[in-house]
């Protein structure tokens, strides 16, 4: 089943808002990760140290169906970074192919920003902006 979530970006305050949230909404976080515990990626530059205890995603479920998902900003993303363009629409899909069908459509007159990819924490994923500034995150949780 195809889910739309919202993906909130910090500047060094993503664990504070989140722990606001999370007082607000209630729950657990299913998942918290730094930048610290990333590992290293040929395609991308280590961040500066400052950044290990930064949050890289973190979720909290609000329904049974929603999520709040957030990570700090970090490297090149920091300096884009302004208040009114630190959200995306997340959208988690079921199939490879359907994430490459959802990601063409979407980006098609706009800017990938991260192409479609298999990561490290077990998904197909990118990010683009589509023709009309919209950040969107396409993701496909891979089978282990």
């Amino acid at each position: 089943m195809t889910t739309v979530n919202i993906y909130l970006t910090f500047n060094g305050n993503c664990k504070q808002a989140f722990d606001f949230y999370k007082s607000i909404f209630g729950g657990e976080y299913p998942y918290i990760g730094t930048f610290g515990e990333m590992p290293p990626q040929k395609e991308i530059p280590p961040l500066p140290e400052e950044m290990n205890d930064k949050i890289m995603h973190i979720s909290l479920p609000i329904s049974k169906e929603t999520m709040l998902m957030g990570s700090d900003a970090g490297g090149e993303w920091a300096k884009k970074l302004k208040q009114g363009n630190n959200f995306s629409v997340s959208v988690n899909v079921d199939t490879l192919d359907e994430a490459d069908s959802v990601f063409k459509a979407l980006s098609e007159g706009g800017n990938i920003t991260m192409p479609l990819a298999k990561t490290f924490w077990g998904a197909y994923f990118g990010m683009l902006t589509d023709k009309f500034g919209i950040n969107w995150m396409v993701s496909c949780e891979l089978s282990s």
